[in-house]
């Protein structure tokens, strides 16, 4: 495949950047826009070339896109976190819909037409049976998934009305780390990093919501897919991109785990006991979410090579490990 200019937003980001390096890896020229509101300078990849820009700034984006051409756009920039989104929809409807629709239009006029998105499982809210397909209910329960499913709908249309050729990605529980990248969040709130920094000590204690929940020994159950896996089916993606139309592919690595079982899978890689809480259900958490990616791999060739739970913990481990190193192993508040 030729090397294609490519826009990337939020390419200071956990799974931005590290798809911003694989698509690097593959020889193409990416620029990558993000406001470092979440992200983290030292997470843009070399090679990438970097403005320090806010997606719903179109003055700037229209300089960034003139001065260095675009084929394509894969967007990533978004504020992610479900507790966040219910005590303060209006930033997530302005964030993740507005400014995003803002920039939506800077490419569309600027006669791009090629839109990889990426989206989230929680535009699904509670599941009406497992493994969830593409074609399952979209009847999200938090005000993320909400903002998320409305960019979906205006995609879908601008598809319909200005011929675009439109990719989503809904990803389950994205994990793992590169030799290089890792989750690096200010507030963290994803299991695996909050388990690996109680395993290191840089957290107290690990909480597991529920216990009672209807599933083989009472705790969640969830999907987790390697990063590394997801920046492969962006890879795939470009030569979708060729067809035009909206198109909605599930990534999740279809072997789901129960939130107990991952502490016991991280004891054994760490070799740490965890200190674990047993602490209420959280509203809204689903007992089971699973993913059928049936479709993107059917369509895509995409196969998770990388979502072995151990390796994704031995990835994690590694990059928690470097982390503990920086801040001195030093406990965080929970």
């Amino acid at each position: 495949m030729s090397s294609r200019p490519i826009l990337l937003t939020g390419g200071a980001g956990y799974i931005g950047s590290i798809c911003a390096t694989e698509l690097i890896a593959q020889g193409h020229e990416v620029t990558i826009v993000d406001n470092l509101s979440t992200g983290h300078r030292k997470s843009v990849p070399a090679g990438a070339r970097f403005y320090e820009c806010d997606i719903g700034d179109s003055a700037r984006l229209n300089e960034v896109i003139s001065e260095h051409g675009c084929d394509a756009v894969f967007h990533f920039a978004a504020r992610a976190l479900v507790s966040e989104s219910m005590l303060d929809p209006g930033l997530y409807y302005r964030e993740n819909v507005s400014k995003a629709l803002t920039m939506l239009d800077c490419v569309r006029q600027a006669g791009v037409r090629k839109f990889v998105f990426s989206s989230t499982a929680a535009t699904y809210g509670n599941p009406l049976q497992n493994p969830i397909s593409e074609d399952h209910p979209q009847q999200p329960v938090n005000a993320y998934g909400a903002s998320k499913l409305s960019f979906e709908h205006i995609l879908h249309w601008y598809a319909h009305a200005y011929g675009f050729s439109a990719v989503v990605f809904r990803y389950f529980n994205a994990a793992g780390a590169t030799s290089t990248l890792g989750e690096w969040h200010d507030l963290e709130t994803h299991a695996v990093p909050l388990l690996l920094q109680t395993a290191s000590g840089r957290r107290a204690q690990f909480d597991i919501y529920g216990t009672d929940y209807d599933t083989p020994d009472g705790s969640c159950v969830r999907d987790f897919v390697h990063v590394l896996d997801i920046a492969q089916a962006h890879l795939l993606a470009l030569k979708k991109l060729e067809e035009p139309g909206f198109h909605a592919y599930n990534i999740g690595s279809s072997n789901p785990c129960s939130v107990s079982e991952l502490c016991r899978i991280v004891e054994e890689v760490t070799g740490s006991k965890l200190n674990v809480r047993h602490a209420p259900r959280r509203t809204g958490d689903p007992a089971i979410l699973c993913a059928s990616a049936r479709r993107l791999h059917d369509e895509l060739g995409w196969t998770p090579c990388h979502s072995d739970l151990h390796n994704i913990i031995e990835t994690a481990w590694e990059w928690e490990q470097r982390q503990t190193a920086l801040v001195g192993g030093k406990a965080t508040r929970t």
